[in-house]
């Protein structure tokens, strides 16, 4: 009986005990943490918009590596340089996979596309095409005339379906509109944050009503993707060329005779899904940004514009070749970019395994959040960050040796793999734009600054303002609408 007793009073203690470490060695090691958990959803009350400004605040009071929860999701939030090169160099692979979300599920075709895939065969394969297929430089050089006579839309939807959708010649004003309002949804919905995301009962209650517009939205994208794909099947079909290479949707339909068995309908129109929706509203916005930057400092754009006419004179307009001879335009973007990148946070990234950053542990399936706009807007990284300063750039690049400090686009093998299209198209349209007007703010008062909310980060007010044709430049315009 006393045997049994003392067997009984060990359990009692030894179990706790076991308990007890096992509770403790979870935790131990992990990134300080925000103050005030709560129960079920974690630190999601710390919520606040703009979103990478209130992480950025947590930072500045907790430091640059950070342990949170959302709901029940575990989530590292980094935001210096440093700890974010450790995640992309010593850890990329480890952070290679994305979290399941609803958007992924839904506006992803069920985590498959080139955004939403896991690590794998699979997306090594998007990436490829993405890169070797529509994004190479034989494939841009081959789009180099679209690129000169149009602007982001435009320029977009021709390398894509050969379609215009705005200008006097536009074909197909109806669709152009429904196109528009599926991005502009699709940046809405997927930059919302659903609660079902991070605590899983409210996805069985179904309760989300996020989902529910995600799904309706997938219907609308879907038809119209697939109505892209069949027009392009049939003016193939119906061609006597052999020259069926014309636009990207060409090129995969190319592919897909030759391999039928994996580019199927539903990897072609995933791919058009991401290359529309990341080169859209992206390159737009920060043209807005950009012109909004030099109506706020007239000098600035006052430089730019001569430096402009000191490479073309006159005589032309400028053109794709000219923008490496132009140092203070590619400053001027590069410094928009850093001041406002299109998605101030990199889109979540998951660990695969347990890793360390910062010399803290990171747990196996722990979701990763990279502040961009926190180190890009450092003042122990920049000089006055929040002071529009192309001049920074000029020769360098960046300020200094400063690894992802300046890192707008992603880094690491998931980084985006459109950056030269990018950097290609607003320093192409903004030029022009530069070149052609003179632009003036409306009124005395600067152009309101605030930023919005969504995946990207457009002007809370849009942009309006002034502008008029050079009086230097009147005949090109003229001949350019002949």
């Amino acid at each position: 009986m006393e045997i049994r007793a003392l067997f009984f009073y060990f359990l009692i203690f030894i179990i706790p005990y076991f308990l007890t470490k096992q509770l403790l060695r979870r935790y131990k090691n992990l990134p300080p943490s925000p103050s005030y958990c709560l129960p079920v959803i974690g630190h999601l009350h710390l919520f606040k918009k703009p979103i990478h400004q209130a992480f950025a605040d947590l930072a500045d009071r907790y430091g640059p590596v950070l342990f949170m929860r959302f709901g029940s999701r575990p989530v590292v939030l980094v935001s210096s340089p440093s700890d974010a090169e450790e995640c992309f160099t010593r850890n990329d692979l480890v952070f290679a996979n994305r979290p399941r979300l609803l958007a992924g599920k839904h506006l992803g075709y069920n985590y498959t596309t080139l955004m939403w895939a896991s690590y794998g065969d699979h997306w090594r394969n998007l990436r490829r095409i993405a890169s070797a297929e529509l994004l190479s430089s034989h494939r841009l050089h081959m789009f180099y005339s679209i690129r000169v006579e149009e602007l982001t839309l435009n320029v977009m939807m021709r390398m894509i379906t050969g379609k215009r959708y705005y200008g006097e010649k536009s074909e197909e004003f109806e669709e152009a509109v429904r196109f528009k309002e599926i991005i502009r949804e699709t940046f809405q919905l997927s930059g919302a944050t659903d609660m079902a995301d991070f605590v899983p009962v409210l996805k069985w209650l179904g309760v989300s009503r996020t989902e529910k517009k995600l799904v309706i939205l997938q219907e609308k994208r879907d038809r119209f993707m697939q109505n892209l794909i069949e027009e392009h099947r049939t003016t193939r079909r119906l061609s006597m060329s052999e020259a069926t290479s014309k636009t990207m949707i060409d090129v995969l339909l190319s592919r897909q005779e030759a391999e039928t068995e994996y580019y199927t309908d539903g990897v072609i129109r995933g791919m058009i899904q991401v290359m529309l929706t990341a080169g859209t509203d992206t390159s737009a916005s920060t043209m807005e940004w950009a012109l909004s930057l030099l109506l706020n400092n007239p000098e600035a754009l006052a430089k730019a514009q001569a430096e402009i006419d000191a490479r073309t004179g006159q005589n032309r307009l400028i053109e794709e070749s000219d923008l490496a001879e132009l140092p203070y335009l590619q400053a001027v973007v590069t410094e928009t970019l850093r001041m406002y990148p299109p998605a101030p946070l990199i889109p979540p990234h998951e660990s695969s395994e347990e890793c360390t950053v910062g010399g803290f542990r990171v747990p196996r399936g722990t979701m990763l959040l990279v502040n961009i706009w926190a180190f890009q807007n450092d003042p122990k990284l920049w000089a006055e960050p929040r002071k529009f300063m192309p001049e920074r750039f000029q020769g360098l690049g960046m300020e200094g040796n400063l690894g992802l400090a300046m890192s707008p686009f992603g880094a690491g093998r998931r980084g985006c793999p459109g950056e030269a299209l990018a950097m290609r198209m607003v320093g192409l349209a903004l030029g022009t734009l530069i070149q052609c007007f003179d632009w003036k703010r409306v009124g005395e008062e600067m152009v309101d600054m605030s930023g919005g909310t969504g995946l990207i980060m457009p002007k809370a007010q849009p942009l309006i303002a002034k502008y008029r044709p050079r009086k230097t430049i009147s005949r090109l315009i003229s001949q350019c609408r002949d």
